[in-house]
């Protein structure tokens, strides 16, 4: 029986504003590279997974700064890609700068469809719960953003000092929420993070494909919107 749901944050529960896309087609712009922001989205989510498997292998921050620079590049040649645009290693760099001028400018927008969706669960008697990668605290947004009386923890790599797919940070939720794995559905938007590293320790997983970009994945649930996440309790 469910008990628990826990979930990503970043292209799950919430995303940047401006639109990563946006930012994106201006920082190619400025270095000569026209593209199109809705052709880049795709790019943005192959390049996520890229890099967040590269830092679940060996922490980036921790690596000389020569391969901090060349996994950099190759997220930007990802994310192009996708586009139908190569680029060498020095632009991508480039854009990268570009792109680094604006990050801290960011805020963190919810998707409509996550508070309806925690509304419900909630009135089900659902333990609700955020998993996250990000490092920094996330109580501030979630607290500005109207989450938080929805949520009943919150764990971060931030404060467990392990990244998804790792079982400790998966294993530190459940501990606090006092619950046993089969008794926890995991909802996020990366397969090899989130639905391989929640399965590892035993929970059910399931993949949130908002633009239906990965139809080839069918070893787990994927859903379209959090609202169909009450179909697979």
């Amino acid at each position: 029986m469910t008990k628990a749901v826990f979930f990503d944050w970043f292209n799950t529960l919430a995303q940047y504003y401006p639109p990563r896309e946006e930012m994106q087609a201006n920082a190619c712009h400025e270095v000569g590279i026209e593209v199109a922001k809705e052709r880049l989205t795709r790019g943005l989510l192959l390049a996520d997974e890229f890099y967040i498997n590269e830092n679940a292998r060996s922490p980036i921050k921790n690596r000389p700064l020569k391969e901090q620079m060349e996994v950099y590049a190759q997220y930007e040649r990802i994310v192009l890609k996708e586009a139908g645009v190569e680029i060498s290693d020095e632009t991508a760099l480039r854009i990268m700068q570009k792109l680094g001028g604006v990050s801290s400018k960011l805020n963190f927008v919810l998707f409509d469809d996550v508070l309806p969706t925690f509304k419900l669960l909630k009135q089900r008697g659902l333990v609700l719960g955020l998993i996250s990668n990000i490092e920094r605290d996330i109580m501030p947004s979630c607290q500005e953003l109207g989450l938080a009386s929805y949520l009943d923890l919150v764990v971060t790599s931030q404060e467990i000092g392990w990244n998804k797919p790792h079982p400790p940070i998966f294993l530190a939720a459940l501990e606090r929420a006092g619950l046993k794995a089969s008794q926890a559905v995991y909802v996020g938007d990366q397969h090899n993070v989130d639905v391989v590293g929640a399965r590892g320790v035993g929970m059910k997983a399931i993949l949130l494909d908002r633009y239906d970009f990965f139809p080839e994945i069918t070893d787990c649930p994927r859903i379209r919107t959090l609202a169909e996440v009450v179909e697979h309790l």
